[in-house]
């Protein structure tokens, strides 16, 4: 047990949309991921999808709406609700998800999540 610092973990990387494993939490893993760009349209079937902004501002596309998400605030999109994720510019997220659920949705397109 020790406190985990965000910033140390997310300067150990500069790719965007690669997830990287900082904690394990129940059983869920906790990762901290750059968006730059456009995600692509997906969904997760039986989970929900957890969002936190920690730096910067993203956009959450739905299918009939689009929601500015920034610094301090989190966004969850329901299972089963598609959605893509994109930012204009740089914007370092915190996200929770369940062990071995894959970033896209379907393993065979999913990026791997290394732990760091």
């Amino acid at each position: 047990m020790k406190p985990v610092n965000l910033a140390e973990k997310l300067a150990q990387f500069t790719t965007h949309w690669d997830p990287h494993v900082i904690a394990d939490y129940n059983d869920n893993e906790v990762m901290v991921v750059r968006f730059q760009g456009e995600f692509p349209f997906h969904l997760h079937e039986s989970t929900d999808d957890f969002f936190l902004v920690l730096e910067g501002e993203m956009i959450m596309d739905l299918e009939d709406s689009s929601h500015p998400v920034g610094p301090g605030e989190l966004f969850i999109v329901p299972r089963g609700v598609t959605h893509r994720p994109r930012a204009e510019a740089e914007c370092k997220v915190l996200l929770i998800e369940p062990k071995g659920e894959p970033n896209t949705g379907d393993a065979a397109t999913a990026a791997a999540k290394p732990r760091i």
